[in-house]
């Protein structure tokens, strides 16, 4: 029972974090050294690369979220300090998109709160139906999410090296995690629930690139 109480605060103090807070990296950003270019961006490509730096960060927010949930769901201590740690290394991720934005001129999404509530319940889903289950979600979410990096690749302009270089970073994390949560045990989704997860990510990033 202690566990469960300390899990949940755990995940309180998250969403507060994430969404309201100022998440401190463990890792230096890529972009660290890299010269400042953003000024030589034109309007259109800075305003491009943060709408899609934007979206990015919508992203970490939701990985926050779905980590801690389904380390409040699972039984298993072992796996939740798993969990807790892919979270922690998600936070890197948060902190540089972040930084990326200040660095852009460009806000992050106005409905970070909703995208976090969304992700939350989801992964708390994914959590009770059983830690196979759970970290198959993982591992799809995590390829999904690793495949629509490698689209923003194309998409950044040229000249935000700063930003190419944060999301080559976070493309490789991604695809370890993936492999973690296979290894880990994770079961195959069945057929109708990625394109449902790809489905979802679309309605998410569209409306995070302008919102």
């Amino acid at each position: 029972m202690s566990q469960s109480i300390d899990a949940l605060l755990s995940a309180a103090d998250r969403a507060l974090r994430t969404i309201w807070g100022n998440p401190q990296a463990a890792t230096p950003s890529p972009a660290t050294g890299m010269p400042a270019m953003e000024d030589m961006l034109s309007p259109a490509e800075r305003q491009e690369a943060g709408a899609l730096m934007r979206v990015n960060h919508v992203g970490e927010v939701c990985a926050q979220a779905l980590y801690a949930a389904q380390a409040v769901t699972t039984a298993d201590p072992v796996l939740r300090g798993q969990l807790l740690q892919a979270a922690q290394e998600e936070t890197d991720h948060l902190r540089w998109t972040r930084d990326r934005l200040d660095r852009l001129g460009a806000r992050p999404s106005l409905l970070n709160p909703l995208w976090y509530a969304g992700a939350f319940g989801l992964g708390l889903v994914a959590g009770r139906l059983g830690d196979a289950w759970s970290l198959g979600f993982v591992r799809e979410t995590e390829r999904q999410v690793e495949a629509h990096l490698d689209g923003h690749m194309s998409r950044l302009p040229a000249g935000d090296a700063a930003s190419r270089a944060v999301v080559a970073r976070m493309k490789a994390d991604e695809a370890a995690h993936a492999d973690w949560a296979r290894q880990a045990g994770g079961r195959d989704l069945p057929a109708p629930i990625p394109s449902l997860m790809r489905a979802a990510a679309r309605v998410m990033t569209t409306v995070a690139h302008r919102i």
